[in-house]
């Protein structure tokens, strides 16, 4: 079988121990190296002059987990890197021996039978991690709203009959009055504001309630509850700007496509390195979008 690369190494990565192969055939011989590294900081520097002082250039390691993420964040630049999928080691040799995994991965790398997944940028890892935090505190503001709901209808508040967006301006005004101890319906609807307030009456009937102390104290952990998501979100929306500033003119230029708001472009753009190279091959690109050449031009240009 032609041989790809001639040294090459294979990692079989554990929480706290890394196995290597190293595979060198040159000059009509094969030669075979292994040693055992631990996973701390130092012992990967060590593991990186080992793959310098035997001249390796191709590494392959499987994903297990996130324990591959500490060695690639120290081999990144050194050695060229390939992140594999377990289940396409297993199609290939439809068995798996953990004490042969790295001589395995080295034998297979060197014939250039594997298939490295996609690994993004260090900016484009920075910014997928800002913005994925967002969507789970999104998620989360969302579960505390649900909750918000339910407190509110096991005291026979109805405010979400009446009110559109239970917790805007005028719904948290009331929710707070509740809170502080109101139990006159008219009084909390006074504390409406803008176009809810033509709905006075209905608001009267909504707000009276069984409050007991009990659904107040539960409201009152919740909107503070809440009140912390939303301003993580908004750090999260600072840093993600800030973030993404190298990748503005791509940006604005997602924005341009119809139905596409920052949130969405945002999205889009960290998932630069995979659409630039479907935008390589417009074939593949979803329809509507090959048609758009500012988004091409914003990806050549930076």
């Amino acid at each position: 079988m032609q041989v790809v690369h001639p040294r090459c190494c294979g990692l079989d990565v554990h929480k706290r121990s890394i196995s290597a192969c190293v595979f060198i055939r040159e000059h009509g011989g094969m030669e075979k190296l292994e040693r055992r590294f631990c996973t701390f900081t130092r012992d990967l520097e060590d593991l990186a002059e080992w793959l310098a002082q035997h001249q390796v250039t191709h590494l392959a390691m499987e994903a297990t987990g996130v324990y591959w993420k500490p060695v690639w964040n120290v081999l990144e630049g050194r050695v060229d890197l390939m992140l594999v999928n377990p289940q396409h080691i297993k199609a290939l040799t439809g068995k798996k021996y953990d004490r042969r995994d790295a001589a395995h991965l080295a034998d297979l790398l060197q014939h250039g039978l594997l298939q490295g997944s996609f690994i993004p940028t260090a900016e484009i890892r920075q910014l997928r991690d800002l913005t994925r935090n967002r969507a789970r505190t999104v998620q989360e503001a969302a579960r505390i709203k649900s909750r918000i709901q339910k407190v509110l209808e096991e005291a026979n508040i109805k405010l979400g009959n009446v009110a559109t967006d239970v917790l805007g301006v005028s719904g948290r005004l009331m929710l707070n009055g509740l809170v502080a101890g109101e139990q006159d319906g008219a009084k909390l609807a006074d504390l409406a504001i803008g176009v809810l307030r033509k709905k006075h009456d209905q608001l009267v009937q909504a707000l009276s309630g069984k409050v007991h102390d009990h659904h107040r104290l539960m409201l009152h952990k919740l909107l503070r509850a809440l009140q912390t998501r939303e301003a993580e979100i908004a750090e999260d929306d600072a840093d993600i700007r800030r973030q993404i500033e190298p990748f503005r003119k791509a940006l604005l230029a997602w924005m341009q496509v119809p139905g596409i708001d920052e949130v969405t472009a945002r999205s889009l753009v960290r998932r630069w390195d995979r659409i630039w190279n479907r935008l390589r091959h417009p074939n593949k690109l979803l329809p509507g979008l090959a048609s758009v050449p500012a988004i091409t031009k914003a990806w050549q240009t930076g």
